[in-house]
């Protein structure tokens, strides 16, 4: 994951290659240089109860192959699988692209990207579930 630049608050946590880094008292920027280094910020992680939804689950095994409690090539055929089932129900263009970025990118072995692009459907799933709900 060369390249990936983050931006740390504050005592903000985050997991990098299965260990826990906390920031110090200040804003933080970090250049992670190593390629395919695996990164999951702690405060977007989803608990394995959170992961109720169809793009929660999906989320979440893209977190678990960031968190290193699965292999990427035991997890592809299942994120590959939920992508092609969101894409039967999340029809509108935007949602297409950010799920066929996120397809792409589990086939290029970016986890990281991958959970970025279906996290940015969240928000889609919860306005879809809410309407469903009335």
């Amino acid at each position: 994951m060369t390249g990936l630049v983050l931006k740390l608050g504050p005592h903000e946590r985050v997991l990098i290659n299965g260990a826990v880094v906390e920031n110090g008292d200040r804003r933080s920027r970090l250049a992670i240089m190593t390629p395919n280094a695996n990164i999951l910020r702690l405060r977007d992680a989803i608990h394995p109860e959170a992961a109720n939804t169809p793009v929660r689950r999906v989320c979440y095994i893209a977190q678990l192959v960031l968190s290193g409690d699965i292999a990427a090539k035991e997890a592809q055929q299942q994120l590959l699988r939920g992508i092609e089932q969101l894409s039967q129900v999340l029809i509108d263009p935007d949602s297409r692209l950010q799920l066929s970025l996120a397809s792409k990118a589990v086939l290029a072995d970016q986890h990281y990207h991958a959970l970025k692009f279906l996290r940015s459907l969240l928000p889609r799933e919860e306005r879809l579930m809410a309407v469903s709900k009335e």
